[in-house]
Parts: C-alpha cells; sequence; structure tokens
C-alpha cells in the first residue's frame, strides 16, 4: 500500500466528498427536497395568439381583437350601397351577389371574373349573362385560396403553402381540370400566410410570404415579396423587411413593382402607418421587424438600430387601415386625371379605438414616379364604429370600370364614371 493510499484512507469522509464536490444530504433535508419535487408544478403561462404579440402591460385588458372574418354573403337587397360616396360623376352599383369572402380578383380573357377566398375554401368565376352575372362555385376545398391570377388561358390559384395551376379554365368553368402543382414546398405558418399573387411582366408569379406573427423576429424564408417562375419551379427573393404585403401591381410605364404593407399593432391608435412601397431594385429590405413606416423604431427590435439602414416606404397610408388590393388604373371611362393613378382596398381596422380604413382609396403619382397626393376615393362602408362591408380587392374590367370585392357582404360591387 502506498503512503499516499494511505493517507486517504485516514481522511474523514465527508471532508473528502466536500472537496471533491459531493454534496451528501441529511435525512431531513433529503425528505425536504422529495416532497418539494412532488408538489405539482405551476403550469407556464398560455402562450397568447399570434395577433396579440406585442403588447404591453396596459394593454393585456384590451377588448381589441381581429373582427370575425365574412364566411356567408347578404342578400343584394340587404347591401346598402346608397350610403357610398364617390367623386362628382362616378357611381356604384351591385355587380354580383352570392359570393361569399370573395377576396383577389382576376381576369380572364373571354371576361370571366375570377375571385380566391381566404377563409372558405372556394374560388368563384362570375360570368356576365348580358344584364345579370353568375357566380360559379368552380374550386371547392381548397386551403386558403386567395390569391388568384389569369395567364395565358390558364388560372393559378395560391393556397398557404402551394401553388396550383388549372389549364384551359374558361372552357371548363362546369368541369375544371385536374390542378398541376406549380410549387408546394410554401411555409404552412396561419399568421400572414395566406397570398395574393401577381403575374409580372417578366412571366413570374409574385407574391408575399408574411411575418408568421404581429411582431416577431422572422425566420430568412418570411416577412418578404417572393416570385416563382411557373415553368421552372424556381423560387426567388424580391425584397425583405416586410411584414404583411397585402397587394400588389406592376406600373405599367416603369414595369416596377409596387405593393402595400401592413403595419404591426400593439403600439398605439396612430403607430404605425400602412404603407406603399415601390421596388426600384432586387434585395431591398424594407425594415421589418426593426424599423417601422421607414421612420419608427420598434420598440423592442429597434433597440440599437437606425431607420437609415433600410429602404423608405413611398408613402404612408394611415395607422392600422389594412391596406389590401391594390391596381394601377390604365382604364378611359375615368377622366385623364385617373390615369395611372392606384386605387387601393382598405379593409379596416381592428387594431384601434376608433376604427379607421374600410374604403378605396386613390394614389396619385407624378412622372418621375412619386407619390404626390393620396385621398380617399369611395367611403361609407363604415358608419359611425360599424361597418357593413369591407374592402379586399379591386379589378378593372375591360370598359374602364372598376370592379370592388367585399368579403364581409360576399359580393362585388361595379364602380363607373359618366361626364
Amino acid at each position: 500500500m502506498s503512503r499516499s493510499t494511505s493517507l486517504l484512507r485516514q481522511l474523514p469522509l465527508v471532508p473528502f466528498l466536500f472537496m471533491a464536490g459531493i454534496t451528501l444530504l441529511t435525512p431531513s433535508v433529503a425528505i425536504a427536497q422529495a416532497q418539494q419535487q412532488a408538489q405539482p408544478q405551476a403550469a407556464p403561462p398560455p402562450i397568447p395568439p399570434t395577433w396579440a404579440q406585442g403588447r404591453s402591460a396596459d394593454q393585456e385588458n384590451s377588448q381589441l381583437a381581429p373582427h370575425p372574418p365574412g364566411m356567408t354573403a347578404k342578400p343584394g337587397s340587404e347591401i346598402p350601397l346608397n350610403q357610398i360616396k364617390l367623386p362628382k360623376g362616378f357611381a356604384i352599383s351591385l355587380w354580383a351577389e352570392g359570393a361569399p369572402n370573395a377576396r383577389e380578383m382576376a381576369i380572364g380573357k373571354k371576361g370571366t371574373v375570377f375571385a380566391g377566398t381566404r377563409f372558405v375554401g372556394n374560388v368563384y368565376a362570375i360570368v356576365d349573362k348580358g344584364g345579370s352575372r353568375e357566380v360559379k362555385t368552380i374550386l371547392k376545398g381548397l386551403y386558403r385560396p386567395s390569391g388568384v391570377v389569369y395567364k395565358d388561358g390558364a388560372l393559378y390559384v395560391a393556397e398557404l403553402s402551394r401553388i396550383l395551376r388549372y389549364d384551359n379554365i374558361e372552357d371548363r368553368l362546369d368541369n375544371p381540370p385536374q390542378p398541376v402543382v406549380v410549387f408546394d414546398v410554401l411555409p404552412k405558418d396561419e399568421p400572414h400566410g395566406w397570398k395574393y399573387m401577381k403575374a409580372g411582366p417578366d412571366g413570374w408569379l409574385y407574391f408575399q410570404i408574411g411575418a408568421p406573427g404581429n411582431i416577431v423576429m422572422p425566420p430568412y424564408t418570411h416577412a418578404q415579396i417572393a416570385r416563382v417562375n411557373p415553368d421552372k419551379g424556381i423560387l426567388e427573393t424580391v425584397a425583405r423587411g416586410i411584414r404583411n404585403g397585402s397587394g400588389m401591381d406592376f406600373h405599367p410605364v416603369t414595369r416596377q413593382l409596387w405593393f402595400t404593407n401592413n403595419g404591426r399593432d400593439w403600439v398605439n391608435d396612430e403607430m404605425p402607418n400602412d404603407t406603399l412601397h415601390r421596388v426600384t431594385r432586387k434585395g431591398m429590405n424594407f425594415g421589418y421587424p426593426f424599423c417601422h413606416q421607414g421612420d419608427f423604431l420598434d420598440p423592442e427590435f429597434g433597440k440599437g438600430r437606425s431607420c437609415k439602414e433600410f429602404d423608405p416606404p413611398a408613402a404612408k397610408l394611415g395607422p392600422h387601415v389594412a391596406a389590401l388590393g391594390m391596381r394601377f388604373y390604365t382604364g378611359k371611362m375615368f377622366p385623364a386625371e385617373y390615369k395611372n393613378s392606384i386605387f387601393i382596398a382598405e379593409h379596416g381596422s381592428w387594431n384601434r379605438t376608433k376604427k379607421t380604413g374600410y374604403n378605396i382609396s386613390r394614389v396619385v403619382l407624378d412622372g418621375s414616379g412619386k407619390v404626390v397626393k393620396y385621398e380617399t376615393f369611395a367611403e361609407g362602408f363604415l358608419q359611425g364604429e360599424t361597418f357593413w362591408g369591407r374592402p379586399a380587392d379591386v379589378q378593372m374590367l375591360p370598359d374602364g370600370s372598376l370592379l370592388v370585392s367585399d368579403d364581409v357582404a360576399g359580393a362585388i360591387y361595379r364602380i363607373t364614371y359618366k361626364r
């Protein structure tokens, strides 16, 4: 036996274990710890719904919450279009009823108007019968089929996580073909996951992939405008820093992409604004979640950042107006000063104590593409603090009149002008 081994055997056990980092428990301590571990642990606080993310302590008991979606259609006799106010010379009429939750619209070569839905899973085809319109439910059982595009005789439908193509659709409204899957590996997040889709002049399909929550640090795959080549299935990012790009169109002259964006909730009634953006180069970053509306740093994510790091919006559209579908006006029915103006469907607020939006607005650009005017064009869907309709999209008909989809009334209206 070595001398060191002999010495170790002479050392008291407890001091040795203490020096080795081992703690011995007395019986009373061990029993107390066992009893403590046996006690049921308190459940963690519930995870708030994504729309409630970002609330401050004094907003926890707020009664504000998203409005229930429109799931049915109102009879035309119950839609008070006489309450809509328009500029002099303009008029609005009920163009089609019986299209529950109608959202984005597209028009076919033969004049068929297609409308997607966000919640009911349908896609509609509205056929003009010469004085009346027939609403056909041509597709059922889809998942968030909001985005619709008509291109080269086919109808493209953007669901939550995939894009489908229905060939030769206008000749097969009563017997639609089986879809061709164009792209099916998009994110499946529900918050801001529905798509608004537009065909670009380059033949690609453009759409948004929104942030998966109100105010979060988004994954690299989210908070962007993306595009997919419908023939090759190639996906690319166009621009980043976009919370929820809800509508888009291409300028008829410059071919540049413009889009609307919904700002975050739960700052206050006046902040931040929804915004209108212009994409002048690939790879632009518009600031989310660090900077909102081009000049307002986020209270949490904006710490240590500067809004000068990011690309500013082309225009502020007002707080919480929920700017959705937009189109450049290229028709000849409206007065000449409306040429190349932007019409925007403002769905209307929920995260504001006094409601705002619920109208069609107009944005006027100068020759360089700078915004020089932002004004209300059609209002009256909101009466006091009660709304009977919510504009979701706008679409121009070949005669130059303007269609407006209303996903609460389940109807489509037509705005005309007569000198």
